[in-house]
């Protein structure tokens, strides 16, 4: 069952609402907005879970997050190669 749905008013910069439009298309405007919110939601919880982890076990180091970097991308390039051999 779909979320129900509920009107608001808001009121944003005409040039931001106007770009926002253009880049809506066929989807439209709140459909467009829906989908900015809920990023910009999605990166409010992720900074939350952050700063709890890090007030818990310290900030995460760069050395740290350049070894997470490089773990990924050496799983993107064997997924990535392993689906080019399957097809």
């Amino acid at each position: 069952m779909a979320d129900a749905t509920q009107k608001y008013s808001i009121t944003m910069p005409r040039d931001i609402a106007e770009a926002a439009r253009a880049r809506g298309g066929s989807s439209g405007l709140s459909s467009y907005v829906t989908a900015a919110v809920a990023r910009q939601l999605e990166r409010d919880n992720l900074a939350e879970i952050i700063a709890v982890a890090e007030a818990e076990h310290g900030p995460v180091s760069d050395e740290e997050i350049r070894d997470k970097r490089e773990t990924l991308r050496q799983a993107q390039e064997r997924v990535h190669r392993e689906g080019r051999t399957t097809q």
